[in-house]
């Protein structure tokens, strides 16, 4: 099956939710399944913390072709029959622009481990999703599914100039580089983080030649992608457009930020992607945000699109990583007619407008955000700024307020800012124990064809769904 042939592009969404299940179940019936490449470090962290009881882990990092690697990771973070409960996880340390060798060894592990898992049982293509603003892991986590046979390699959140070059780069195993966004009194500046595979080798002749992936950019406008297309390092397969109604991370309203009466950022006549152009560029392109359903498929080809990307259907289905509880929650409230989507202008650390599904327990409850206590040990979304002194520092308006206000961050900037970090790993079952016995809490984010959720059900009692009842209901 060639990889731009698929109808239905699956989201990688969130953290561990599109999981290497989900996304072979999709593959295994001809669509692109995807799975999500953030934080993939800290999920097999804590799967082999919790004791890999069905040994999927274990089994693919077997087949990472660096056993020396593999048997320090399983040295430092494995616990057969699992941690006790009442025992925190332990985390990696954190990306450094200089490159921390542990957690790129982990990126490397974690990506190779979740593709080719979702690659067994089947041969047809898998995809991955990075987002182009948590840079620091970029290298060696595409590193690491291009050494697991990845097909696709899709990204958004930014604008990720260099990635086709670095993927031409990375099939002869050579070294590679990232630009790096540093903030400063001064302004911004770009410093390069290297990577080198070949330091990875661990015997001589070890390293043969990978498969290239194709790479499809998440865009949001055509202004974006014919400069992509123009000045990209490398070949470009295709886009994703994707606009304000979908799920996760959405692009900001072009012109001046305003918001309505209840606190979400309107989208004009600016922000309506001119499809026309997309068509004159030649180029397969998939519509994403509200056309999961048989009406959106029907009309994205009338547009002239190759077909859809599809998340919130995938989120919510049986094999998606939500824990079945926070899952069936979630549609029994879409069945009921009470599913709650608000774009969040101020939620993530990014800056960037962030779709929050409301649900009773999680931190779409301001008064159990405002309990919370702020803390920064998974650091995902740190930004890279440069310090007084000339060293390069990492802070997070998500992180205490003292502490970002200390490193030069501007006290504004903490303003409702929520841990997405931790709250995405807690939507998949792994939440961090806090010293109080407590528990981080989730953060859902979901597109706004949650409230049609209920289209997938078999009836109106059952809230559960199965990866083919959504691709047979979009195909029709």
């Amino acid at each position: 099956m060639n990889t731009l042939i698929p109808k239905i592009i699956q989201g990688g969404m969130g953290t561990g939710v599109s999981n290497w299940r989900l996304a072979q179940a999709v593959s295994r019936l001809g669509q692109l399944g995807v799975v999500s490449g953030t934080g993939l470090d800290h999920i097999l962290i804590r799967r082999l913390q919790d004791g890999d009881p069905e040994g999927h882990m274990r089994h693919a990092l077997n087949h990472l072709p660096f056993p020396k690697m593999v048997q320090r990771i399983l040295d430092t973070y494995f616990i057969p029959g699992g941690k006790p409960a009442n025992a925190p996880y332990r985390n990696s340390g954190f990306h450094t622009v200089e490159g921390n060798r542990g957690p790129q060894e982990m990126c490397i592990a974690a990506n190779f481990v979740e593709v080719f898992l979702a690659r067994q049982g089947h041969s047809n293509p898998v995809g991955i999703n990075y987002l182009e603003k948590i840079q620091l892991p970029h290298l060696p986590s595409i590193y690491g599914a291009m050494l697991a046979g990845v097909s696709v390699v899709i990204m958004g959140a930014g604008i990720p100039i260099e990635v086709p070059g670095i993927l031409d780069a990375l099939v002869n195993h050579e070294s590679v580089s990232y630009p790096i966004q540093v903030t400063g009194a001064g302004g911004a500046e770009v410093v390069r983080m290297v990577f080198d595979p070949r330091e990875l080798q661990e015997e001589a002749g070890q390293l043969t030649a990978l498969h290239r992936p194709s790479f499809l950019p998440i865009v949001s406008s055509d202004t974006l992608a014919t400069m992509l297309l123009r000045r990209a390092s490398g070949s470009i397969q295709g886009f994703i457009i994707e606009g304000p109604l979908a799920g996760g991370h959405n692009a900001p309203p072009r012109g001046k930020l305003q918001l309505s009466a209840s606190g979400e950022p309107i989208y004009g006549a600016r922000d309506v992607v001119k499809l026309e152009s997309f068509r004159a560029m030649n180029v397969p392109f998939w519509l994403a945000g509200a056309y999961g359903s048989a009406a959106g498929f029907q009309a994205a080809l009338a547009e002239g699109a190759t077909g859809i990307q599809a998340g919130t259907a995938f989120a919510l289905c049986e094999e998606s990583g939500l824990t079945p509880e926070l899952r069936r929650a979630l549609v029994r409230n879409a069945q009921a007619g009470k599913a709650e989507i608000f774009t969040d202008p101020c939620a993530s650390p990014t800056g960037f407008p962030f779709k929050v599904a409301k649900l009773e327990g999680t931190l779409s409850e301001p008064d159990l955000y405002a309990k919370r206590k702020r803390r920064c040990d998974l650091g995902f979304l740190r930004e890279v700024y440069r310090k007084d002194d000339g060293a390069i520092g990492y802070r997070c308006p998500a992180e205490p307020v003292a502490n970002y206000v200390a490193k030069g961050g501007k006290i504004e900037d903490t303003v409702n800012r929520k841990c997405l970090c931790n709250g995405l790993v807690s939507n998949v079952g792994m939440p961090q124990l806090l010293p109080d016995g407590s528990h981080e809490l989730p953060v859902l984010t979901l597109g706004d064809d949650f409230v049609h959720a209920s289209q997938f059900c078999k009836s109106p009692d059952n809230p559960d769904f199965t990866a083919a009842d959504v691709i047979r209901t979009i195909l029709g």
